[in-house]
């Protein structure tokens, strides 16, 4: 099965084709846009490719060593799943799929405060390499309860938002008539129609509903938890917010959405233990310039003082190997990933991790590096090689 599915699906390209097919077309907008033209994401994927890296050759036989170490525990590779909100739409249940594959291949799996499922639910399928995504919440109260719940449910690390200041346009999904709760028109139910594994799944499932959220919301519908998230999570994030923040939280905080030196300066003055180097998927702003481009500045501007965690663009095990010799930590991916279980449901999380795994190691090898530390040291500050 793993090979058949190699095969016919060897890249992150092949599951986008394939999920464009297999789910509703407001599922897939929902997914697949940006923000405004849509020229951030292009931004973000065209800038990564033109990174390129000078290999190392004639080093004897090679085996690429991908564990890495961060934040005290261990991952079998320096990358994971990033956060992504209302997942369910995309796939029912992708949250579960996406938990237990980084349970077994031992990644981390990044929960989003507006996931449709709960921290209790995810948290164990997990396995300790479970992390959460917070959505800064406007009462006090409400925090300290969400972030109890988080680390009762074995979530290590935090990811705190920054680069959601408000709603973007996105209209792309507008077009679509992407709307929360879903508007049940003749045309919506039309394309619900015709992706029918997709419509019974979700009727299998019900429809998705922000779990975690909900002991928040005044009714226990998908209307009022919407409006919840409208008006109590987001928009107050500022320096003192993440003090209090801090106090509450006993784990590693990561600062997610930092684009420039000086927020990235002012995070280390703060004492996070991670820098979230994104630019959201460019959802939030077209304008943005492609993440991967901005990654040397911070990263020399960091110097090794805090962890570099870095998302945007990122579609490839030689993505991730371009991310890692520019700066980066640790790299998370977030469509390539649900591209995967849009794809494939229940099958999507393995094979994507599979896939990226299998094709990081390749490029190690490739480039003449034996570990990740190496790895750092293909590009230099020229891009020449400076491997000892």
């Amino acid at each position: 099965m793993r090979s058949q599915l190699l095969d016919r699906y060897p890249s992150v390209a092949d599951l986008r084709n394939r999920a464009r097919r297999q789910i509703p077309f407001f599922a897939w907008e929902y997914l697949d846009s940006g923000t405004g033209r849509d020229d951030g994401a292009e931004r973000n994927t065209d800038s990564m490719r033109k990174v390129t890296l000078t290999p190392r050759f004639m080093r004897g036989e090679m085996t690429a060593e991908t564990e890495t170490e961060l934040f005290g525990q261990k991952y079998a590779a320096p990358f994971g799943v990033a956060p992504v909100g209302l997942t369910g739409l995309m796939w029912p249940e992708a949250e579960n799929i996406l938990a237990k594959a980084a349970a077994k291949f031992r990644i981390p799996y990044s929960l989003s405060t507006v996931a449709t499922q709960s921290p209790e639910t995810i948290g164990p399928l997990a396995d300790g390499m479970g992390w959460f995504q917070l959505y800064p919440p406007r009462d006090p109260g409400v925090r300290r309860d969400l972030l109890d719940r988080v680390k009762a449910a074995g979530f290590t690390t935090l990811l705190v938002t920054a680069d959601v200041p408000t709603g973007s346009t996105r209209e792309r999904q507008r077009r679509a008539g992407v709307t929360v709760p879903p508007k049940m028109t003749p045309l919506m139910i039309y394309r619900c129609m015709v992706r029918p594994e997709w419509s019974l799944a979700t009727l299998m499932a019900g429809s998705p509903r922000f779990k975690g959220v909900a002991k928040y919301a005044s009714g226990a519908d998908l209307q009022n938890m919407t409006a919840f998230i409208g008006t109590g999570l987001g928009g107050t994030l500022d320096w003192k917010y993440l003090e209090e923040l801090r106090n509450e939280w006993d784990g590693p905080i990561v600062i997610k959405g930092i684009m420039s030196a000086a927020d990235a300066k002012d995070a280390l003055s703060f004492g996070a233990e991670g820098i979230g180097v994104s630019n959201h998927g460019a959802r939030q702003c077209d304008g943005t310039p492609a993440a991967i481009d901005v990654l040397p500045g911070i990263a020399e501007m960091i110097d090794g003082r805090a962890s570099i965690i870095f998302d945007s663009g990122i579609r490839t095990g030689l993505d991730i190997c371009r991310a890692l010799a520019l700066g980066a930590d640790f790299v998370l991916c977030g469509r390539a990933f649900m591209y995967g279980v849009a794809a494939l449901g229940q099958r999507g999380g393995e094979h994507v991790a599979d896939m990226l795994m299998t094709d990081f190691a390749n490029n190690m090898v490739q480039l003449g590096c034996r570990n990740v530390a190496e790895l750092r040291e293909t590009y230099g500050d020229k891009g020449l090689p400076v491997l000892k």
